[in-house]
């Protein structure tokens, strides 16, 4: 195929790919400070250029992304309280995935892979599949919903990620794991020089309205970018394909 990117594809070649069986992977982020160092726009490069290079291992395509994810939160994203960051209420979010989802299906696409990096999005990404799917009882489609594929990690990758000790996936925000992922991946978009390590003031498994700056960092780090390396980043991003293209291919191939 001259691409895989349907954002980027003509509607015949659309139309092709789908009689050839082939189902369609849609990215979905957010824009949210992450740090002094990286862009707003993290959330949605990292699993638009995943979805790509999975899409290049298997017999899917790649919808162009959903950027605008939901409510940040203090101790996963930092919350509202940064310039930049700009979210949509949840309703929102299930009703324009819905409705994109419904558009596939129109298409005539069977298979379909919803992948979020965003981690307040979650539950909404399966409501609005759940409703796309007539609360799952359509039989002809297979919609799959893949969320932190990092939890499934294997030993020897985290010893070479975290070999002082692992924070936590929460406190990762704007820290080590996606500062290594982005020097990785884009380069010329991190301004190490400009990471600040972070650590929030109180650990809770619980958030407070109005925020509260306790629960978050002043830089908008939850964690220690400066550990990040390339070669960290390398490390993950294979783990993660190594994660992801086994289960498209178990799931729809």
């Amino acid at each position: 195929m001259r691409t895989k990117k349907m954002w980027e594809m003509t509607w015949p070649e659309v139309q092709e790919a789908i009689e050839n069986g082939m189902g369609v992977m849609l990215p979905v982020g957010a824009i949210e400070q992450h740090g002094c160092h990286l862009p707003l726009v993290t959330d949605t490069i990292i699993p638009t250029r995943l979805c790509t290079e999975i899409a290049e291992n298997t017999n899917m395509i790649v919808a162009a992304p959903v950027s605008y994810g939901t409510y940040s939160r203090p101790q996963s994203g930092g919350g509202q309280g940064f310039i930049g960051t700009t979210s949509v209420t949840g309703i929102t979010l299930v009703h324009q995935v819905e409705d994109i989802l419904r558009e596939f299906l129109r298409h005539g696409f069977k298979k379909i892979v919803i992948f979020n990096w965003h981690m307040e999005n979650s539950n909404f990404l399966y409501e609005a599949a759940y409703r796309a799917t007539e609360r799952g009882t359509r039989m002809d489609v297979k919609v799959v919903v893949m969320e932190t594929p990092f939890d499934s990690f294997d030993d020897e990758t985290m010893a070479v990620l975290y070999p002082d000790g692992f924070p936590g996936w929460g406190l990762e925000h704007a820290a080590m794991f996606e500062t290594a992922i982005m020097l990785h991946i884009a380069p010329e978009l991190v301004h190490m020089e400009r990471a600040v390590d972070g650590e929030v003031e109180d650990k809770a498994f619980y958030d407070v309205l109005p925020i509260e700056q306790r629960f978050t960092t002043p830089s908008g780090s939850l964690w220690k970018a400066t550990l990040a390396t390339k070669e960290k980043g390398a490390c993950a991003w294979n783990a993660l394909l190594n994660t992801l293209i086994p289960v498209i291919r178990k799931e729809f191939e």
